[in-house]
Order: structure tokens, then sequence, then C-alpha cells
């Protein structure tokens, strides 16, 4: 019997919707249990570049790679910044349908987490947030990840997912996570997933509308978001 870990480590891209709503999930099963929550990177801009386009980190300024290399920064100043920053950003994007892609935008919502504003100039002018933001990038391929949510645990063990909508609470949260623990007592294990029918496919895209009317990018198409609308030439995301 595995005993369930007591830290996890989340790597997410703040544009993904399902990894904002598992967020949401591992945020309740922390209040539940006491749960570490480390916050990682992922870049959908890059494992989804198409061929000739440019490198997120060649830009001034990239909708995802950008973001996280403030959050980078946050981070070196205290993970509990970032913790902040991901929540409001996320609610902003995939809640509230706004743009915090947009460099004004995200000004103002570090400010609304009691960071400083200029914190966006100062992370645009390190060259090393992006390779923070690499590193963590790079750490998941290195493991064969592909997306987010992407979670790594102490014994080294990474899972995909849980991909969800409506996120559990309470001891449901706790259930939910015994579940996906389980999952690290079976190392072969590769792969336990559940249909999406035209019933499931309408809920998701229900769900998703608020990200749906904020995004500003192509989505690339791996199984779960169904809109694939371009709305931007460079920026793609998944």
């Amino acid at each position: 019997m595995t005993t369930e870990p007591a830290d996890v480590d989340f790597h997410f891209d703040p544009m993904c919707p399902f990894a904002y709503h598992t967020s949401r999930w591992i945020r309740a099963v922390r209040d539940e249990l006491g749960l570490t929550v480390h916050w990682r990177f992922f870049s959908l801009e890059e494992i989804n570049r198409p061929d000739g386009a440019k490198h997120p980190a060649e830009r001034p300024w990239s909708y995802g790679w950008s973001q996280m290399r403030i959050a980078a920064l946050l981070r070196r100043h205290d993970m509990a910044l970032v913790d902040a920053w991901y929540a409001r950003v996320g609610r902003a994007l995939h809640v509230d349908g706004e743009k915090p892609h947009d460099p004004d935008t995200a000004r103002r919502l570090l400010g609304e987490v009691g960071a400083d504003p200029a914190l966006l100039d100062a992370a645009l002018a390190d060259a090393t947030t992006h390779d923070e933001v690499s590193a963590d990038h790079h750490r998941v391929t290195g493991a064969g990840g592909f997306g987010v949510p992407t979670l790594f645990f102490p014994d080294g063990q990474c899972l995909f997912g849980p991909v969800l909508i409506d996120p559990p609470t309470g001891q449901r949260a706790v259930r939910l996570w015994e579940l996906v623990t389980g999952m690290l007592e079976f190392p072969q294990l590769y792969e336990l997933q559940r249909p999406k029918g035209a019933r499931d496919q309408q809920a998701i895209g229900d769900y998703l509308a608020p990200y749906l009317r904020g995004r500003d990018w192509l989505s690339i198409d791996r199984g779960q978001v169904v809109d694939l609308t371009p709305r931007h030439d460079e920026e793609v995301t998944g």
C-alpha cells in the first residue's frame, strides 16, 4: 500500500482551461489535507509550435510563455505569490472571460495580488526567467509528458491529469485525490480514460465558454479542446 504523498509538483500553463480547473481541485485537496503544492510550468505554445513558427521565447510578448516568466520571478520571492497569481489570472480567463494575456491586464492583476505591476517588465528584462520556464517545461517532456496538468510526486512518478470540469470540493476532492494517488501503486498502469460522447462534449463546451471568449489564439485539438477557431497567426496553445 502506497502512502499518500504530502506534497506534489503541479505543472501548468495559465492558458490551459483544464489545468486551471484541476488546480481548483488540488487547492481543495490542500485545504482538506494540508498538502504542499509546488507550482511548476509547462508551455503549450512550445509543445504545439508549428514547424517554422517562432519559439515563444523569441517574441517580445507571448501569451503563456511571458506570463510564466512573470510567475518565475514571483516564485523566486515566494511560492505563495505564484499561488495567488495563478488563482487570479486563471479566474480572469477561465471564469470571467477576461484577457490576462494582455500586458495591461497582466499588470493590473499583479497589483490585485499585492505584487508590483512593474514585475512584468522586470521579468521580461531578465533572460534567466526564460531558463526557468524552459527547465520546468523540459522536465515534463523529459519524462514523456505532453501537456498539463502534469503532477510529479516525491517518488519520481508523474501523472497527466486528472482532466476534469466542475472540480469537486471537500471530501469529494479528497476521494478523487485518493483515486489519483492510488495509481502510484501500479507504475505499469499507463492510461485510463473515459470516452466523451456528444453530451460530454456539450458539457465541456458549456463549461469552457469563458475561456473560449477570452482566448486570442488557435487551440490544437489533443482530444480535449474541441473548438479550433483561429484568432491569431502566431500564438498557438492547446
